[in-house]
């Protein structure tokens, strides 16, 4: 078996696609992110990278707060949408026809048509060269209800999830194990 070598880069394929929103209920954006995920447990932590010429990196710079609102694939268009847009020049709430909701821990607004949002407070901003590295404590996850199964647990089956690979948009497919099914006895 050969193996293909390439420059370093970026390459910790699928990620999530996500849109994040900031700002408050009168003035709100939304922002593309695709370098977003987890950092610790207690407290729960996230992060998300932002470029620090962009429209969103000011806005939550100032605000120390933001939504990280999960999307589904029938968000696909809009959160692509919203990824080469700017804000400074376009309401994409609005041109996007989606709801902004009023959330219980920080002034941003969540997504509505979202299936799940994070409410974050941010603990620290680091800037690494190209993108500001924003860590952020998770103040509340938002569900759907449409999405929490009768043990009251969130079945992300029925959500249809996106994921993000060079370039391209993906719809998460089916479940082919669960966590220690390599270990379970049988």
């Amino acid at each position: 078996m050969s193996r293909a070598i390439w420059k370093a880069g970026t390459f910790v394929y699928p990620i999530p696609a996500v849109m994040v929103s900031c700002g408050d209920m009168e003035k709100s954006n939304i922002i593309t992110v695709a370098w977003t995920g987890i950092l610790n447990t207690d407290p729960a932590m996230v992060y998300i990278s932002v470029r620090p010429e962009r429209y969103s990196n000011k806005i939550i710079r100032e605000n120390g707060e933001f939504a990280i609102n999960l999307i589904s694939s029938d968000l696909t268009y809009a959160t692509d949408w919203c990824g080469v847009k700017s804000g400074a020049k376009v309401d994409k709430f609005k041109e996007m026809k989606l709801t902004k909701e009023k959330l219980q821990f920080i002034k941003a607004p969540g997504i509505k048509e979202s299936p799940v949002t994070i409410e974050c407070k941010v603990k620290e901003v680091k800037n690494l060269g190209s993108h500001d590295l924003f860590v952020a404590e998770v103040l509340s996850i938002d569900a759907d209800e449409k999405y929490i199964d009768e043990k009251g647990a969130f079945d992300i089956s029925k959500c249809n999830l996106v994921a993000y690979a060079n370039g391209r948009y993906f719809e998460m497919g089916k479940q082919i194990g669960t966590f220690g099914y390599s270990v379970k006895k049988k």
